[in-house]
């Protein structure tokens, strides 16, 4: 057991990171449609490097250890390892089906657009084939998941130590991951698809300000935002005639970190340059005030 200690670190520090790291790519043999639909293409087996990036990390650290015995170890260990699954999610639509043991999967998709996994099973050596999924999958994107084939189980070196029907159930539970990440990028898309129609027929009644707002959120990440819509106390003025927008007196308030350092010129002239678009497209007048967090006492 002390000789798989070292290894249990390595591995928890390679893959801790990984989310960071990962690539959004599909691999040539699968690809991921309009609406969910999935394409076969004829390919070669797929290399460690196609691999998304925690899944990458630790067939990598499997292949440092020679011994079955130690990785049937750490496939153990990893079962000691995996978060406990709520009893409501033990139910036969999570079930994965062919394996020898009761194993549950539970995904889900994240604002980040990228899927986490929870899984459980009821015997200690297929726990810890789950975790392994688990770890190796989540944080991971629908296209990299649906881009996995079953040519890392061979990498892993896993197949001395697992009998015929554990290989299967492992190819099985890859299988079941997959399907639901399928599932949820289909809903995703279908959800996604009907808020743009959505609002298409119900467009924005403020669109100068929402612009605005999405624009400095992105660029200044502020702490606080605020923008007013002074417009109906000047509207008449010879000012705003000829003007296509509605919204043509605003007045933002923003504090931001990016304003360290910068006097009240410099802050000025940076949300005037991020918003130029929208003052060139109709706004008369736009006063600003902008100010760091320790001038506000945040």
């Amino acid at each position: 057991l002390l000789l798989v200690t070292p290894f249990v670190g390595v591995l928890q520090d390679q893959c801790r990171n990984s989310t960071t790291m990962m690539r959004a790519r599909v691999a040539p043999s699968v690809r991921v449609g309009a609406g969910g639909r999935r394409t076969a293409h004829a390919s070669s087996s797929q290399s460690l490097d196609e691999l998304p990036g925690s899944l990458r990390r630790i067939v990598g650290a499997f292949q440092m250890v020679p011994d079955p015995m130690q990785r049937y170890k750490q496939l153990l260990y990893f079962a000691s390892k995996l978060q406990p699954l709520a009893e409501e999610a033990h139910v036969e639509e999570n079930r994965v089906k062919g394996c020898v043991s009761q194993v549950w999967v539970l995904p889900e998709l994240r604002e980040d657009g990228k899927v986490y996994f929870q899984a459980d099973s009821d015997s200690q050596l297929t726990k810890g084939l789950a975790a392994l999924l688990v770890e190796g999958l989540s944080g991971s994107t629908p296209q990299e998941i649906m881009g996995v084939t079953p040519d890392f189980i061979e990498m892993l070196g896993l197949k001395q130590s697992l009998t015929p029907s554990r290989n299967n159930g492992f190819l099985n539970m890859l299988k079941m991951m997959q399907k639901k990440t399928l599932e949820l990028y289909a809903a995703q898309a279908k959800e996604d698809a009907d808020t743009q129609m959505e609002s298409d027929n119900n467009p924005s009644a403020t669109p100068v300000r929402d612009s605005m707002h999405a624009k400095l959120e992105k660029e200044l990440s502020p702490l606080k935002l605020s923008i007013e819509d002074n417009s109906d106390q000047h509207a008449g003025h010879a000012g705003t005639k000829g003007l296509r927008s509605t919204e043509t007196h605003l007045a933002i308030s923003i504090v931001s970190e990016k304003f360290s350092g910068l006097n009240q010129l410099k802050r000025h002239r940076l949300v005037y340059g991020i918003v130029d678009e929208e003052i060139k497209g109709g706004v008369h007048a736009l006063s600003v005030t902008a100010k760091t967090p320790e001038e506000v006492g945040m």
